[in-house]
C-alpha cells in the first residue's frame, strides 16, 4: 500500500477520498486554486498546494501543474477522483512517466472507454447492443444534418469525452441543429477539451441503468451490482438508488453479464461504470463507460458494506479484487440525493454564495458526503454541489421515507438549494411506485417546481403552523415576555407575519384557539384537527382533509401539495423597497460568469425570443434572450469578460409593440 497519495480534485469527492487513506494511514495532499485556498478538502488533507487561478482550465485540468506539485510534495500516487482528468489518458500517461501511480485504469483502457465511439465501435464488435448513431471524424453541420436525416429525428448530441450531462442536447427538428451543435461543441470544449459530437438516436422514456464493475491487474473482473440513475435534470442526475427497482430477473442479470464483458473487452483494472438505456420492453443499449469512480458510488457502498476507494487504491497497489463474485451481495436498498446550490424556480441555475448556516444530519443508515462546512463558499466557478445525502433502508420503502426525512431536516442559510425539489419527487406517485425513466422530471416540472402564481390560503395556513410551531420550540422556557411565538398575556396565542408576493406585502394571522383560525386580506379559513408533525401539517378546512409538506428555508417557504408546490417569501413589509432592473428593458447577468458570446450590437431590432449572449459559468452556458421585440441601446462588456451577477449586458432604447 501507498505511503502517500495526492487527490488532484476539489469538494466533496476530494474529502470523501482523504477519509479513506487516511484511515489505511496514508499521508493525504490536497491541491486547490486560488479560489479555495481554505476549502474543506484543504483543511482535512495533511497538506496542500495552490495549482493556479480560479477558472479550471487554469488549475484542476493543468496536469503538469499537479504533476509537479505530487513531486514536490513525495506522494506516491495520484487519486483524480471524478471529472476533471479522472479520465484523461493523456494525465494517466504522464503520471505513469513520472513514476507516479495513477489510481485508476491504464492508459489505453481510458481512451478506449473515454472516447464515446471507440467504446461504441468496441462494445458492438463485443455483442454488447448499442444505440444507432453518427460516430464519424466529420464534425460539420452538413454532415449532422444529413445523419441525423437518416436517424430521424429526435436525436440527442453528445460530447465524445466526459459525462455528467455537459454539451448533451436534444435536437428535435432540423431547424434547431445548428444552434445546438455550435453550442454542444463550445460546452464539450470547455468542460473536457475536446469538442467532439456523437449523434444518437434519441430512445422515447428509457430507464438510465448503470452496473459498476471492478477489475484488476490479474485479469479478474467482477460487478458490484447496478444503480438506477433515471432521475435526471438536463441529464444531470438528481437521485441515484441501488439495486434497481422493477427489473426482472432476466434482464438484471443481462445487464451484469454485459458489463462484465465490457470490461474485459478491454482488460480493465480499477473502479469504472458501465451505462445503459434500459426500454420499457427490457430491451437495452450500451451508452458510455465511466472510467472512473461516480458521484453515486455511496449507494453500492451502502447496500455491499463496501469501501470502493479502499478497492481502488489496494488494486492501484497491484492487490488482487478483495471478493469473487459470489462473495458480493446486497443487504436492503439505498438511495442518494444531490444537494445543489441552485434555483429551481429559476431555471434551476447555479446560486453561489456564502454558507451562513449548515445543518445535514447524518445518523443510523444515513451519511452525508459534503465539501463545505459553514462559512464556507460556493463559488461561480465549479459544480455547485454542496453534499450528497445517502440512506440505506430494509427495502425501498423504509429507505425513501429515510431520505424523505434526512431531507426536510436538512437546512442551508445563504445560497437557495433544491432541498424543497428534491423533498417534492421524493413524494411523488411516480417515484413511491419505482415507475421511473429519464424523462419523468422534465414531464412532471410543473408539479415539481413552484411557478409564479400568488400561494393558496391553505398553503400559508400550512406554513404559519409549521413557523408557529419552530417559534414556540425555540423559546425561552420560563420567560413569556422573551417569547416570541404569539403568546400574549391574558389572549390567545396570535402569530402575524407578511408573505411577500408580487403586488405587495400580504398580513396575515394565525389565532391559537381551538379551532385554529387563519385570516388575511382575502380569505378566513377555521382549521379543524390541526395536525402538526415536524415538515408534515394536515388539518379540516370545510370538512376537506389538507394534508401538506412545509419546507423552510432561511426567509422562504416551499409547500408541497398533491398538485404541485406553492412558494413565498416571509417579507419584512417596512424594508426600504427599491426598484430593479425591468427585464423589458435590460438583460442582466443571472449570475457571475464569463461572457463568452455577444450576438447583437447598437441600433439593431431584435424580437422576443431572440438570443442576445451568452454567459458560461459552472461549467454550463446560459442563453439570454429578449423579452419584447426592442431595440438595443448599449452593449456592456466584450467576449472574455468575467462579469457579475446582475451586471446589465444589453439595454434597449426602446420596446417596440
Amino acid at each position: 500500500m501507498f505511503e502517500s497519495v495526492l487527490i488532484a480534485n476539489r469538494g466533496e469527492i476530494s474529502c470523501r477520498i482523504i477519509g479513506t487513506a487516511k484511515r489505511l494511514g496514508m499521508r493525504t495532499i490536497a491541491v486547490h486554486s486560488e479560489a479555495e485556498i481554505g476549502a474543506r478538502h484543504v483543511r482535512l488533507a495533511d497538506e496542500s498546494h495552490c495549482i493556479g487561478p480560479a477558472p479550471a482550465s487554469d488549475s484542476y485540468l493543468c496536469g503538469d501543474t499537479i504533476i509537479e506539485a505530487a513531486l514536490q510534495a513525495g506522494a506516491n500516487a495520484i487519486h483524480p477522483g471524478y471529472g476533471f482528468l479522472s479520465e484523461n489518458a493523456e494525465f494517466a500517461q504522464a503520471c505513469d512517466e513520472a513514476g507516479l501511480i495513477f489510481v485508476g485504469p491504464s492508459p489505453e483502457a481510458i481512451r478506449s472507454m473515454g472516447s464515446k465511439r471507440v467504446a461504441k465501435d468496441l462494445m458492438q464488435a463485443a455483442g454488447v447492443p448499442v444505440t444507432p448513431g453518427y460516430r464519424g471524424d466529420d464534425q460539420s453541420l452538413e454532415t449532422f444534418l444529413r445523419q441525423a436525416q437518416a436517424l430521424g429525428y429526435p436525436i440527442m448530441l453528445k460530447p465524445a469525452l466526459g459525462g455528467g450531462g455537459k454539451g448533451m442536447r436534444q435536437v428535435n427538428e432540423a431547424s434547431d441543429l445548428p444552434d445546438a451543435l455550435a453550442s454542444a461543441q463550445r460546452e464539450a470544449q470547455a468542460a473536457f477539451g475536446d469538442a467532439e459530437i456523437l449523434a444518437e438516436k434519441y430512445v422515447v422514456a428509457p430507464r438510465h441503468i448503470e452496473v459498476q464493475v471492478f477489475g484488476d491487474n490479474q485479469g479478474n473482473v467482477v460487478h458490484l451490482l447496478e444503480r438506477d440513475c433515471s432521475l435526471q435534470r438536463r441529464h444531470q442526475k438528481v437521485i441515484e438508488e441501488a439495486p434497481a427497482a422493477l427489473l426482472s430477473d432476466v434482464v438484471r442479470d443481462s445487464l451484469r453479464r454485459a458489463a462484465v464483458r465490457a470490461a474485459k473487452t478491454v482488460q480493465y483494472a480499477g473502479a469504472g461504470t458501465v451505462e445503459f438505456l434500459v426500454e420499457k420492453t427490457g430491451d437495452f443499449y450500451f451508452m458510455e463507460m465511466n472510467t472512473r469512480l461516480q458521484v453515486e458510488h455511496p449507494v453500492t457502498e451502502a447496500i455491499t458494506g463496501l469501501d470502493l476507494v479502499e478497492w481502488q487504491l489496494r488494486v492501484a497497489a497491484g492487490e488482487p479484487l478483495p471478493l469473487t463474485q459470489s462473495d458480493i451481495r446486497a443487504d436492503g436498498h439505498a438511495i442518494e440525493a444531490r444537494v445543489y446550490a441552485e434555483s429551481p424556480h429559476g431555471g434551476f441555475l447555479p446560486t453561489p454564495g456564502r454558507i451562513l448556516g449548515l445543518t445535514l444530519q447524518e445518523g443510523p443508515d444515513r451519511r452525508v458526503d459534503r465539501g463545505v462546512d459553514r462559512y464556507d463558499e460556493v463559488t461561480p466557478f465549479y459544480d455547485p454541489m454542496i453534499a450528497k445525502i445517502v440512506v440505506r433502508g430494509r427495502d425501498r420503502e423504509v429507505a425513501r421515507k429515510n431520505l424523505l426525512e434526512a431531507v426536510l431536516s436538512a437546512r442551508v442559510d445563504g445560497p437557495e438549494t433544491n432541498l424543497a425539489f428534491l423533498a417534492a419527487l421524493l413524494v411523488m406517485p411516480e417515484f413511491k411506485a419505482g415507475t421511473l425513466d429519464v424523462q419523468l422530471v422534465d414531464r412532471a416540472l410543473d408539479r415539481l417546481v413552484a411557478g409564479d402564481t400568488a400561494p393558496g390560503p391553505e398553503s400559508v395556513a400550512a406554513a404559519a403552523l409549521v413557523w408557529s410551531r419552530s417559534l414556540a420550540s425555540g423559546r425561552v422556557t420560563g420567560d413569556p415576555w422573551r417569547d416570541v411565538s404569539g403568546w400574549q398575556p391574558n389572549l390567545p396565542s396570535r402569530l402575524m407575519f407578511h408573505v411577500e408576493l408580487p403586488g405587495g406585502f400580504l398580513p396575515v394571522v394565525l389565532n391559537g384557539v381551538e379551532p385554529t383560525q387563519f385570516s388575511s386580506a382575502d380569505h378566513t379559513l377555521l382549521l379543524d384537527e390541526v395536525r402538526v408533525d415536524g415538515h408534515f401539517v394536515a388539518f379540516l378546512v370545510a370538512g376537506q382533509r389538507q394534508e401538506m409538506i412545509v419546507v423552510q428555508g432561511a426567509s422562504d417557504f416551499h409547500v408541497i401539495t398533491e398538485v404541485g408546490v406553492d412558494r413565498f417569501k416571509v417579507g419584512d413589509p417596512f424594508a426600504a423597497v427599491t426598484d430593479g432592473a425591468s427585464s423589458e428593458t435590460t438583460a442582466v447577468a443571472p449570475m457571475p460568469g464569463k461572457l463568452t458570446q455577444v450576438f447583437v450590437s447598437v441600433g439593431q431590432t431584435v424580437v422576443a425570443g431572440e438570443r442576445l449572449a451568452i454567459v458560461e459559468a459552472m461549467k454550463m452556458e446560459h442563453v439570454l434572450s429578449a423579452t419584447r421585440d426592442s431595440v438595443v441601446a448599449q452593449v456592456s462588456g466584450a467576449p472574455g469578460d468575467f462579469i457579475e451577477e446582475g451586471s446589465v449586458i444589453v439595454s434597449f432604447e426602446k420596446v417596440l409593440g
